[in-house]
């Protein structure tokens, strides 16, 4: 492994709620084929989506309240308490929703703040989603999404040195030490972070939402068709699969391991 392929975590989140704030976590256990634990385990149904949570499958993410459409969802400040199941959701500091998803009250307590405050957004009822151990995660398998902050800081170069909030890319792996876009060009490799492995099976699209201010909620800036000018595509981060599990945290290298001899 050569330095140019070794990088370090920087930042580790995860989404409870599709959608809402990330929330950071110091370190956090990987199991194979699953995604870090409780990421996008519920969404907010914008309308019928045909969702069985009986038979949980994946559906488009246009299904669901989100930033690509839904930017006033980055104005609200929410956590999930994993031993409580409670989501609180704040705005400008004041609790405005708040209950346990897995109850049908507090479903509905959190249905009827996105019911009132919502339009006319709206397709119909708002419905918290939720299915066993089923991700709403924007591509169909369960994965890891990793942004490479050296790439993002080649955004805001071709932006002209505008300033580009990390979390817009909504990862849950920040990492630095890879040059610019290298990560691109890792899909079908392994990467090693500890005891855990992750196979790179995808580049990430970007969509309007990263167009999206995480701090402000305002939709101020034009990054895929940016990307798209400049690269001829509009892929920015890189989604893997847990092939083995382990420990990972914040600090951690993460090295791209080389092919082993056959």
């Amino acid at each position: 492994m050569t330095a140019s392929q070794t990088a370090e975590i920087t930042g580790l989140y995860r989404y409870p709620i599709k959608g809402l704030t990330p929330e950071a976590l110091p370190r956090v256990t990987l199991r194979r084929g699953e995604t870090l634990p409780a990421d996008r385990r519920y969404a907010i149904e914008n309308g019928p989506s045909g969702f069985d949570p009986d038979a949980p499958a994946w559906k488009p993410k246009i299904q669901f309240l989100m930033l690509a459409r839904n930017e006033r969802l980055a104005s609200l400040d929410s956590r999930f308490d994993d031993a409580t199941n409670r989501l609180i959701i704040r705005k400008d500091g004041e609790i405005v929703a708040t209950g346990d998803l897995e109850t049908a009250a507090g479903r509905a307590a959190i249905e009827a703040y996105f019911s009132e405050n919502f339009q006319p957004e709206l397709k119909g009822p708002p419905k918290v989603l939720s299915g066993r151990d089923h991700s709403f995660s924007d591509v169909a398998r369960k994965v890891v999404s990793i942004i490479n902050l050296d790439s993002v800081r080649a955004i805001e170069t071709m932006l002209g040195g505008v300033a580009v909030h990390p979390l817009r890319f909504r990862a849950n792996l920040y990492v630095k030490g890879w040059p610019a876009w290298s990560e691109l060009d890792m899909v079908g490799q392994t990467l090693a972070i500890g005891e855990a492995r992750l196979e790179v099976v995808k580049r990430i699209v970007r969509c309007p939402a990263t167009n999206v201010d995480p701090v402000t909620a305002e939709r101020d800036l034009e990054i895929p068709p940016t990307l798209s000018r400049h690269l001829g595509h509009m892929d920015c981060g890189i989604y893997a699969e847990v092939i083995e599990g382990g420990e990972i945290g914040v600090g951690d290298a993460v090295a791209v391991e080389e092919p082993k001899l056959v």
